[in-house]
């Protein structure tokens, strides 16, 4: 088996790192950057996503595993006193192969087009902070002109994410679909929004239309671009889905009560 293994930087995160490829040296896998088949992170949920960027050209040819240094998260469920034990079922066992969907986001702009690829979300709003204002559309009919902070577009499995904090439904993953959740909207006897998340299915798609002369901060999971010039944006989900490979159950419902509530026990 061939892997490629990105850490958090941190000095924990390191020395798990070397802990990882000499137990997988043992184990007689492979340690390739290029072409691996299952890809490991080491540090948290966000370590994962810069691990999916990094490989999402190869989103339907390997699968991703996390380990954790902290708490346990939606994709990192690996704990860092576990490695040897995960390494020993790679090595004896065929993992279950758990499939989440993926968002589109294609931004066009005067003299270009771009299309990126969302593990959790997008999300857009002013530059520098003013009132954002832009069109609605989905499947190409006019929703609603949106005023407000912003709007963050998530996937079920990002639901629990930037979605969850502003008052969005928690998807389950298994669901292919996109959830449209405003940023403190304006809503008054001039101006109306729907002020509550929308959820589309798959091969629906959102059109938003910004003033082109506005100045956008963008955001694609944990990577922020600055662009100016955008015509439109259509958000859909993806063709492609992204793989875990689960050596042992953890439940999604699971996982949210551990996150949000608690396990219950005394």
């Amino acid at each position: 088996m061939k892997y490629a293994l990105l850490d958090r930087g941190d000095r924990l995160s390191r020395q798990l790192c070397e802990q990882f490829h000499t137990l997988a040296k043992d184990k007689g896998f492979t340690a390739d950057d290029n072409s691996p088949d299952v890809v490991i992170s080491i540090g948290g949920d966000g370590t994962l996503l810069q691990a999916f960027h990094r490989f999402k050209h190869r989103v339907e040819e390997v699968s991703f595993i996390g380990i954790h240094t902290g708490h346990l998260g939606f994709y990192a469920d690996w704990k860092k006193d576990e490695i040897a034990d995960l390494l020993e079922l790679m090595k004896t066992t065929e993992p279950r192969k758990i499939q989440y969907p993926l968002l589109r986001v294609e931004i066009q702009t005067h003299s270009s087009s771009a299309v990126y690829i969302a593990l959790n979300e997008f999300s857009l709003k002013s530059e520098d902070g003013s009132t954002f204002v832009a069109g609605i559309h989905i499947n190409d009919e006019p929703f609603e002109t949106f005023r407000g902070d912003g709007i963050v577009i998530s996937t079920p499995s990002g639901s629990t994410g930037y979605n969850k904090s502003l008052g969005g439904a928690v998807i389950h993953p298994s669901l292919e679909a996109l959830q449209i959740t405003e940023m403190a909207s304006i809503n008054n006897r001039v101006y109306r929004t729907l002020g509550s998340p929308v959820i589309l299915p798959k091969h629906h798609h959102c059109d938003i239309t910004p003033d082109p002369e506005d100045e956008l901060a963008i955001g694609i999971d944990h990577l922020v671009l600055e662009m100016s010039g955008v015509r439109s944006i259509v958000c859909k989900v993806a063709e492609e889905k992204v793989s875990f490979a689960r050596y042992r159950p953890y439940p999604f419902w699971n996982r949210v009560r551990e996150a949000f509530i608690g396990s219950g026990k005394s």
